[in-house]
């Protein structure tokens, strides 16, 4: 039986009407061959009409996306079956927002409409924080007069996630550990028993960043598995900001930007796993230690909001639109490929296992504030 055809009500410009959308269904279902064809395959397929939208999906489609969305998929734009959280940015659904002009599926279909087969990587995060990668191809269809695209999607995010984490944990392990090689080597020819303690030292500060990026990693696989349990306890605000100002003052990252609690900040209690939140925390740290801006100050900060707690971390820089666009998607980074890893984590750790809001604002006047809403 045909799917129900009730369209999403933030979409009504260039949409076809729901008759219209079951005449040009029954126009696939009527060929026998082609339907047989994309069911047979184990690729991921959607037929989709001028306007972009999903005409027929075959079950690999449907059975994929379940697990976001179990609203029809019949009418609907690509992003929009899977939760893209672009898809709700603009009243015209996926494809309407300045942002989808970047994106592979996008500009796949839309060389499909030209004429020409084409295929992508898309890269997608989901208004639940789950980031998909898929590699899509657009073919264009006639049928009866009617032009159509056969839309091919391959999950490719095992592939990727392997990869670029092999990048990330490489790079990061080499750094500590070379450090600890270096500072170990100069330790044999030195004398001074202060400076051979000063060295010391920071052969220990080292290897306890070597262990922080270890964990790091676990938990990273951890969340994006679904499987990491975040342990809920009572936190002082004020314990939180110190602890991460230690932390990162005299971080190897940091090379002299001053990083100071706002006076202002508010002392109150917050129920949340204090791991999770450090690590958040850290990550904004990170973020506007590795900025541009040379003598900067990177400030913390903590408000109460009605029956929440807002923390803060600011910084002077300014991040260009096109990256605050993108800023959030796994790997996505300014750094290189397979970076990335920790703005990604901010909304993977902050929204789905601290069930909080994380967001950041950045304009030339104001510089660049992250948030953690708890």
């Amino acid at each position: 039986m045909f799917e129900d055809f009730t369209l999403t009500s933030f979409a009504p410009a260039k949409r076809y009407t729901n008759g219209q959308l079951e005449s040009q269904s029954n126009l696939v279902l009527r060929n026998k061959q082609l339907v047989s064809f994309v069911e047979s395959i184990s690729q991921m397929v959607l037929i989709l009409n001028k306007y972009r939208q999903v005409i027929y999906a075959n079950k690999s489609y449907k059975d994929f996306c379940k697990t976001f969305n179990e609203e029809p998929i019949i009418g609907k734009k690509p992003g929009e079956t899977f939760n893209c959280r672009n898809a709700f940015k603009s009243v015209n659904g996926c494809g309407g927002s300045k942002v989808c002009q970047s994106c592979g599926a996008y500009q796949a279909i839309s060389e499909s409409h030209k004429g020409t087969k084409a295929t992508k990587e898309c890269q997608v995060l989901t208004v639940d924080n789950d980031a998909i990668d898929l590699n899509v191809t657009a073919t264009p269809l006639e049928l009866e007069g009617e032009k159509l695209t056969i839309f091919s999607i391959i999950d490719i995010r095992d592939e990727k996630r392997r990869k670029s984490l092999e990048r990330v944990f490489i790079h990061d392990i080499l750094n500590s550990a070379g450090a600890i090689s270096g500072l170990s080597a100069i330790l044999k020819e030195i004398d001074d028993p202060k400076e051979m303690f000063d060295i010391a030292e920071t052969i220990e500060s080292a290897a306890g960043s070597l262990i922080d990026e270890i964990k790091a990693q676990r938990e990273f696989a951890s969340a994006e598995r679904g499987d990491l349990q975040a342990k809920f306890f009572e936190v002082d605000s004020m314990f939180i900001l110190k602890d991460i100002q230690k932390m990162y003052v005299n971080h190897e990252l940091n090379f002299g930007k001053q990083i100071k609690i706002h006076p202002e900040a508010e002392y109150t209690n917050v129920n949340t796993d204090r791991v999770l939140l450090n690590r958040i925390l850290g990550n904004m740290i990170k973020n506007a230690i590795e900025s541009n801006s040379p003598n900067d100050e990177i400030t913390l900060n903590c408000k109460k909001r009605n029956e929440s707690v807002q923390f803060s971390v600011h910084n002077k820089s300014v991040i260009s639109q096109n990256i605050q666009d993108e800023l959030f998607k796994r790997f996505y980074s300014t750094k290189g490929a397979g970076r990335g890893v920790g703005t990604y984590s901010m909304k993977l750790l902050g929204e789905k296992y601290l069930k909080g809001k994380v967001w950041f604002t950045s304009t030339p006047d104001e510089g660049t504030t992250f948030y953690i809403q708890l």
